[in-house]
């Protein structure tokens, strides 16, 4: 009895799985636009996103200068963002943007479009470029509608990916520090400090300059250690100006020490 009921179970469910794939394919088939239509947005309501994707496609160019054609292309753009290709979604949502320029979604689509950006950012570890596109988009999205409802979000997803290209540099010029390429780290927490005044890892980053420049100045040759050796005192004084409670004054103090006698081979 109980295998009776399995099997009468499992018949049912793969007839109504034959029945919803025979309707789709029927439809799809059917060359009927409006049928078409009306089963995408059927398909769109219930969250499957790809269905109504592929239906959408085949009645665009069926719709395109009619009044249906608003709303087909939102939730054309929808699909693709729903299902993740957030490529295609940023292209879809600038595209009703330029389209449908007088809708009153326009701003809601201008947004997802630079949404759709910021939801490519990586983690700091991998290459930034889609971030700094992504706040560029931001930005572009709060200059165009400076008073949109969305503007304090736009400003709070552009901090937390400005914060993420902070690490990414620090990671990148520690990484440099570790491996002895001192010339390369001081060039990217000098960098750093430029592009991120506001970050709250500035007084590691001029200590870590200094044990650069000091550490670059010992291991140069001879003709080089002059320049680098002052060089590194400007920067320690620079240091010490800034963070006089600075626990790292003692240490500070002996490069400035240490380059002060080196200096004295090179007094004529």
């Amino acid at each position: 009895m109980k295998n009776k009921l399995t099997l009468i179970l499992a018949t049912f469910i793969m007839t109504c799985f034959i029945a919803c794939k025979s309707t789709y394919e029927q439809v799809r088939t059917s060359n009927d636009p409006v049928k078409i239509l009306e089963l995408a947005n059927q398909y769109f309501e219930e969250e499957d996103y790809y269905k109504a994707q592929s239906l959408y496609d085949l009645v665009i160019p069926f719709y395109r200068g009619k009044k249906e054609a608003e709303d087909l292309f939102y939730k054309y753009a929808y699909t693709y963002y729903n299902t993740g290709q957030y490529i295609l979604a940023s292209h879809y949502f600038n595209s009703f943007s330029k389209t449908f320029y007088n809708s009153p979604l326009k701003e809601e689509m201008s947004f997802m479009s630079a949404y759709a950006n910021y939801e490519m950012s990586p983690t700091y570890k991998l290459d930034q470029k889609p971030t700094e596109e992504a706040i560029d988009k931001l930005q572009a999205f709060i200059n165009q509608f400076p008073n949109s409802p969305r503007v304090d979000e736009c400003n709070g997803l552009i901090d937390e990916m400005r914060l993420k290209l902070e690490k990414k540099a620090f990671e990148t010029g520690k990484l440099y520090y570790q491996l002895g390429n001192y010339q390369s780290a001081m060039v990217s927490f000098e960098n750093l400090i430029k592009d991120f005044p506001e970050s709250n890892k500035k007084e590691e980053v001029r200590y870590l300059i200094v044990k650069s420049n000091h550490l670059l100045a010992k291991n140069s040759i001879y003709e080089k250690q002059k320049d680098r050796l002052e060089n590194t005192i400007v920067n320690a004084n620079k240091y010490l100006k800034k963070y006089p409670k600075s626990d790292k004054i003692k240490e500070i103090n002996g490069i400035i020490k240490y380059c002060n006698n080196e200096l004295k081979r090179f007094v004529q």
